[in-house]
């Protein structure tokens, strides 16, 4: 059965990966590995455990690896998986708006190539609904990569946290969008800039709060970690779906 009656889940897959260094200018980012395989891999097993049945994949950089990787791989659940070329230097927002026509008029996830979780979808789905919103994003207060000194009243440190959380929150990715999401996009547009930024406005964009694990692969230190978790038995990304 669907993910609360959503069964579509388009991940976004066209980076570079700049900021990966040693891995950036030989692969795309959705393939820089986590326990011997893409972390595009495990995005689309968040999806497959919690019942999603059809993933498009909305290929950019380097398409026909991507494309390669996705005809070959061993996808967990019996989950669909399909990849779209949408171009190598298309926005965010252009992907989705490219294959607006294939999401058949329901409601469908987004999700970024490069960020794992142990996100509820089902969950989401049913604030996303509860709401009678256009988008819902989840959001999550990430780790700080460094510890803070706790100051008392007088200029004194009184001590220390560890990499605690921060204080806001920000852009987890894992969107549930109803069709309407789809007026908001164009081809030259930037999801995060003006799309967001116009529903937001109009009173479309709601959130999620997510208070569980949540990382995205942005740099090596990070993919070092992702597979540090993997080695170790404890990728929490992987606890989800029952």
């Amino acid at each position: 059965m669907a993910t609360a009656g959503i069964d579509t889940a388009l991940v976004l897959c066209g980076g570079r990966g700049t900021r990966l260094q040693e891995h950036a200018q030989a692969i795309p980012k959705p393939l820089v590995e986590v326990g011997g395989l893409p972390i595009v891999w495990h995005v689309v097993s968040i999806f497959a455990a919690q019942g999603v049945e059809r993933v498009l994949l909305l290929t950019g950089y380097r398409s026909e690896l991507v494309a390669r990787f996705a005809a070959a791989a061993e996808w967990p659940g019996g989950v669909r998986v399909e990849c779209v070329d949408t171009g190598p230097d298309t926005p965010t927002g252009g992907r989705i708006h490219a294959v607006a026509d294939r999401v058949g008029g329901a409601p469908f996830f987004v999700a970024y190539g490069d960020g794992v979780a142990d996100v509820d979808l089902a969950a989401l789905a049913r604030t996303h609904a509860a709401y009678g919103a256009v988008a819902t994003m989840t959001v999550v207060r990430p780790e700080l990569p460094f510890g803070v000194a706790v100051l008392d009243g007088g200029g004194r440190v009184a001590g220390f946290r560890e990499k605690p959380r921060a204080d806001h929150w920000v852009n987890g990715g894992f969107f549930a969008c109803d069709p309407r999401f789809t007026e908001y996009l164009g081809p030259e547009l930037v999801l995060e800039r003006r799309p967001l930024e116009r529903l937001a406005a109009d009173g479309g964009l709601y959130s999620y709060r997510h208070e569980g694990f949540w990382a995205c692969m942005d740099t090596s230190k990070d993919a070092v970690a992702l597979n540090d978790l993997w080695e170790s038995g404890r990728a929490p990304w992987t606890d989800v779906g029952g």
